[in-house]
């Protein structure tokens, strides 16, 4: 007599332990089929923001005058305020002197004074880089001066180019500088023969 009770007891214990295994097991499968169904986000519309190269357009704070950066990669796109991204380039800030330039602090809009444009290069493609500055709206007489910066930013920080130029009026384009890169990212040359992006971008305009 207590030998069956003793089996039904330990039957029912077995069933119990079978269906709370039975259901965790099930718990567990819905939770892996359903993490293997979360669709990965597409990458066709990626852009990598890793920065190989910055190239920094700076001058004078508080100052009213715009400068516009120009940069020609060595696939002959052309980079700037109307086509802020190649793909292999992008314009990260456009600087329009004091207009327009005001940022929020809380809640007070206050002028930003600084005046610098940057622009990044975010593969290592060899070939020639064209840096032009184009003085787009002057305000005074006086020559406007501005400091041009090329960085190499991996694996650390090295200064590709530094110099800095005169701007005499509204329209003027000069080429800061023009550096050549291998395939490795390493500068293999540095010259300021002067080249004309504008007229580049006039006839891409035009065509």
């Amino acid at each position: 007599m207590r030998a069956r009770k003793f089996f039904r007891m330990s039957n029912s214990q077995d069933v119990f332990t079978d269906l709370l295994f039975n259901a965790l097991l099930g718990f567990v499968s819905m939770f892996t089929i359903a993490f293997l169904l979360i669709s990965e986000p597409s990458k066709s519309g990626k852009v990598d923001n890793k920065a190989e190269f910055l190239i920094t357009v700076r001058w004078a704070d508080n100052h009213p005058d715009d400068v516009d950066t120009i940069v020609e990669d060595p696939r002959g796109e052309l980079l700037w305020f109307q086509n802020r991204d190649t793909g292999l380039m992008h314009l990260d800030r456009d600087d329009r002197g004091i207009s327009g330039d005001r940022i929020n602090i809380d809640g007070i809009e206050i002028a930003n004074p600084i005046n610098q444009e940057t622009a990044s290069i975010r593969s290592l493609v060899g070939g020639e880089y064209v840096v032009n500055i184009l003085h787009y709206k002057a305000n005074y007489a006086e020559p406007l001066l501005v400091s041009v910066k090329v960085e190499k930013l991996n694996p650390e920080v090295k200064l590709i180019y530094y110099g800095q130029h005169e701007l005499n009026g509204t329209g003027e384009e000069l080429t800061a500088v023009r550096f050549t890169l291998n395939a490795q990212g390493d500068s293999t040359g540095i010259n300021r023969l002067q080249k004309s992006l504008l007229t580049l971008v006039t006839r891409k305009q035009a065509g």
